[in-house]
């Protein structure tokens, strides 16, 4: 389980990347070190290489007659046939002729020159001299003992650097045939190097160790909001839908994640908190009626009575049953609403014309109370379910007439405002306060209980619904003894007409 979380996969590809970089890294600067240290040497080879060929070939000077010159004998010298023609070719490619003049036997290195091979600890440069037919001329006294005569096969005139043991060397031949060894013990140079290498192990290493411990932590901090989440989600699947995501950082990837899982949570906390109450509301609603007609028929069936007092009861109970029939009706039609059921019938017609229609058919219950209704219905043509919209408009005009005061006035409005149709109800009844006002819309809620007698408190959700299915919105303003104004805005023509869910 562990090796297949994300944050192990998280550090293993950060521990092989950072492993890859400081390899590369090490390596890198290991083999700069090393040719630096190497330069270093071979500039020093080379510089003696130098002084060694010049005393091989001392530069003329001007002598008299029969004189010989000082330093090591001329190559032709020694000839027994005598000296040789030189305005022939002389080819140097691959080493003198073979008929090339030697060396003498012996060869003595000039005092400047041989301080650069002094063989002391601080200058332990050799050099050994070979003619071309292999006879050894001279040899430094820090040569190695372990020196031999094969060491010379394969010189040529382009000097050859190699590394033999811990000895650095140049092996060359001059163009007059002799073959120059030149070397040093590179065992302090290789010393350095090994020192280098360690130490760059053992940075290495602390880097590698202070890398991956700041990568766990980093992987570390990277899930941990990944683990809040799983860990507020496993509450709320048990039943805790209370329970929030700690959101730290919120303009990360995972904290715009958690603002989002916070919201849903917030949106199933009230749905579910809705729906106990919705249930609980309706059971309330029910048992009224219900046990009205218990009663009614407990107290009939307890003695004989005469047919007026049967009348009675039977008509309390139908009375109880229209408000069961009425509330069942409502229920239906807001589950219908809500799982999207409710068929909406597109078709053209005038709001005012159906405003007006309500109004005509609620006047008689506005009489009763002496309440007057005072219209500005502008001609205002919607595409939508005449229907639907002409109960929404009931459900307002009935909630006016029902929360007004008596001999008070209802005002009633449609008009045409760019592409939406609105419909405004305004009635001068006791008003809404400001603590009820965000619940309006909510089921089965009664601000007051002086609203509840007949009535379900579920006008307002209908109407709610059915405009929000219109693509609409509905909204109040209200003021406690100042009366309600409720404006719905409706969106003027949504395209093609015709039956939609």
């Amino acid at each position: 389980m562990f090796f297949k979380s994300i944050r192990f996969r998280l550090q293993l590809w950060y521990g092989a990347i950072l492993l890859v970089v400081l390899s590369g890294f090490g390596f890198t600067a290991y083999q700069l070190e090393r040719a630096r240290e190497f330069r270093n040497l071979d500039a020093e080879l080379h510089r003696r290489v130098s002084a060694l060929t010049s005393a091989l070939r001392p530069p003329p000077r001007d002598r008299g007659p029969g004189e010989r010159p000082l330093g090591p004998p001329p190559l032709d010298e020694g000839r027994p046939d005598g000296p040789r023609d030189r305005s022939g070719p002389r080819p140097f490619r691959d080493g003198p002729p073979e008929d090339f003049p030697p060396r003498p036997r012996e060869f003595i290195l000039p005092p400047q020159q041989a301080r650069l091979f002094e063989g002391t600890e601080t200058n332990a440069f050799y050099f050994v001299l070979w003619s071309r037919d292999g006879k050894e001329l001279s040899r430094s006294a820090a040569v190695p003992a372990d020196l031999s005569e094969s060491e010379r096969n394969g010189a040529s005139r382009t000097p050859e650097i190699r590394l033999r043991g811990t000895l650095r060397e140049i092996l060359l031949a001059t163009p007059s045939g002799e073959i120059i060894l030149i070397g040093r013990s590179a065992a302090t140079e290789l010393a350095d190097l090994r020192r280098v290498k360690w130490r760059f192990l053992a940075v290495g290493s602390i880097v590698a160790a202070f890398g991956l411990a700041g990568g766990w932590w980093i992987a570390t901090r990277a899930i941990q909001p990944v683990q809040e989440i799983s860990a507020t989600a496993v509450k709320i699947a048990a039943g805790d839908l209370s329970q929030r995501i700690n959101v730290a950082d919120t303009d990360s990837e995972l904290g715009q994640l958690a603002r989002v899982l916070n919201s849903t949570f917030a949106r199933l906390d009230a749905a579910f908190a809705q729906q106990t109450r919705f249930t609980a509301d309706a059971a309330h609603e029910l048992r009224t009626p219900i046990s009205v007609m218990l009663t009614q028929t407990q107290t009939a069936l307890t003695r004989e009575r005469n047919p007026a007092e049967y009348r009675e009861t039977i008509e309390a109970c139908q009375r109880a049953t229209q408000r069961m029939r009425r509330l069942i009706e409502s229920l239906l039609a807001l589950a219908r609403l809500d799982a999207g059921q409710e068929i909406i019938l597109r078709e053209r017609f005038d709001l005012a014309d159906t405003a007006r229609e309500c109004i005509d058919s609620i006047t008689p219950l506005a009489s009763e109370r002496g309440i007057k209704f005072e219209c500005d219905l502008a001609p205002t043509e919607y595409d939508g379910d005449a229907e639907q919209i002409a109960q929404v408009i009931t459900n307002l005009l009935t909630n006016a007439i029902h929360y007004n005061k008596d001999k008070g006035r209802v005002s009633v409005s449609t008009k045409e405002e760019g592409d939406a149709a609105v419909l405004t109800v305004t009635d001068t009844g006791q008003g809404i306060s400001t603590d009820d006002l965000p619940h309006i819309f909510e089921r089965f809620f009664r601000a007051e209980k002086s609203r509840s007698s007949g009535r379900n408190g579920l006008g307002l959700a209908i109407s709610k619904a059915i405009i929000e299915k219109h693509g609409g919105m509905i909204d109040v303003s209200s003021e406690a003894g100042q009366g309600a104004e409720f404006i719905v805005r409706l969106p003027r023509f949504s395209g093609d007409s015709g039956a939609r869910k």
